[in-house]
């Protein structure tokens, strides 16, 4: 039997009925969203936008969708009546954000809105999970009953994602006419399959700077360790070793998939081919045109570190003062020049450039550390200790700090 709009009851009485538990909804939104904040961790944090749907949006709805139910009550509930959307910046958040909420909440239903479409048609791809209020999340006192399978439905989406359903909003939804032309319909198809590429592009870009970055991070690690035996066995607070430790490592990352110079000289690197490494720096260095400033900083200093690593500390000294030529705010590549000139027995040369390096960014523990050791050489033991009290308020491991720190109680005279 076909419902008649004079069946339902009164529009008004509806809306009065709405409007009394939309603080409840609002209170309800606000705690899930704190709750989803708390309990959300990305690399890149979200950012979270929250509505109640308003009263125009929910009585079309009822009237389409629930009108029978609306003959029975004034509060009719809906799945997007509590709406919260969770940002991302890019894809491989979606999932991981999808897996947290069905972690910390009681998921009901999981959608994956607009991963039916083909090429040719338009609309915004989203992940909608519904889940149950959580009982922490209810006001208290209650002010009104609510019903026993209201929830609330998060959107996890990319910005891009988000800004095209704003959009596509506004041209298609909030407007009278609607694009049913061909031309107009491959317009809105276009664009929203730009944006979807460039939302894979931001995500392959993302996974290069990571697979980048954790070559790095490996690459600085064996440095630091052959920096550390060599710098501490000088001043006998390591025992003495007959071979240094050391610099290749196995890449724990597939070769290739992206071909890129630097990446490939860093792998190189991270694997013992020390001479390929340089070879391909250089490369870069010489290749046209020059490249600007703050590459060739760069370039000099990865170049500096696989010289290190061959035991070749002229070039590699000449690489790391190269390399803060290019950027004099480069506070690593002065560190690395004190490491270098402290190996070499510079010690007042090593201050003078840990003293840069500490100037440009004064919260490194282990700068504080190195510097100490060469006040310690140069028997400026009073500055040593300063440098050694500060690398550990910086949060330096306590067992680094002993052994110097025993030797300066004894060259100071200190009772403990």
């Amino acid at each position: 039997m076909k419902l008649s709009i004079n069946s339902l009851p009164n529009k008004n009485d509806i809306r009065n009925t709405y409007e009394s538990y939309s603080p409840i909804l609002s209170k309800i939104l606000v705690n899930i969203e704190n709750r989803l904040r708390q309990t959300i961790h990305l690399a890149s944090m979200p950012t979270y936008k929250s509505r109640v749907k308003s009263f125009g949006s929910y009585y079309r709805k009822v009237l389409r969708l629930k009108a029978s139910e609306a003959e029975k009550t004034n509060f009719v509930p809906l799945t997007d009546m509590m709406g919260i959307r969770v940002i991302c910046a890019f894809l491989e958040d979606l999932s991981e954000v999808e897996k947290q909420v069905k972690k910390y909440f009681d998921v009901r239903e999981v959608e994956y809105k607009g991963a039916e479409q083909n090429f040719r048609e338009f609309g915004y791809e989203s992940v909608h999970v519904l889940i149950a209020i959580p009982p922490e999340c209810m006001p208290k006192p209650l002010e009104l009953p609510l019903p026993e399978n209201i929830v609330c439905e998060i959107q996890i989406r990319t910005i891009l994602q988000d800004a095209w359903a704003e959009v596509e909003h506004e041209l298609v939804y909030k407007t009278e006419f609607t694009p049913f032309d061909l031309p107009l319909k491959r317009k809105l198809a276009s664009m929203n399959a730009s944006l979807s590429l460039a939302d894979i592009i931001f995500q392959e870009i993302r996974d290069y700077q990571k697979k980048l970055q954790g070559e790095v991070e490996s690459r600085r690690t064996a440095f630091y360790e052959k920096a550390d035996e060599l710098t501490l066995s000088q001043v006998s607070l390591l025992p003495p070793r007959e071979e240094h430790k050391s610099l290749a490592r196995a890449s724990p990352y597939v070769h290739g998939t992206i071909d890129d110079m630097i990446l490939q000289a860093i792998q190189a690197h991270n694997n013992g081919e020390l001479k390929k490494a340089v070879e391909i720096y250089t490369d870069i260095i010489h290749s046209e045109p020059t490249p600007s400033a703050p590459v060739l900083a760069v370039i000099h200093k990865h170049r500096g570190m696989a010289y290190f690593a061959d035991n070749d500390y002229e070039r590699a000294l000449d690489d790391f003062c190269k390399s803060v030529k290019y950027d004099p705010a480069a506070f690593r590549s002065y560190y690395y020049i004190g490491i270098v000139q402290s190996i070499r027995g510079e010690n007042a040369s090593a201050v003078e450039s840990f003293s840069r390096s500490l100037e440009l960014n004064g919260y490194q523990s282990h700068a504080h550390f190195r510097r100490a050791i060469s006040y310690f050489e140069l028997g400026e033991y009073e500055k040593s200790l300063s440098d050694l009290n500060a690398a550990r308020a910086l949060g330096l491991d306590e067992k680094e700090c002993r052994s110097l720190n025993d030797k300066l109680v004894k060259k100071l005279g200190m009772g403990m």
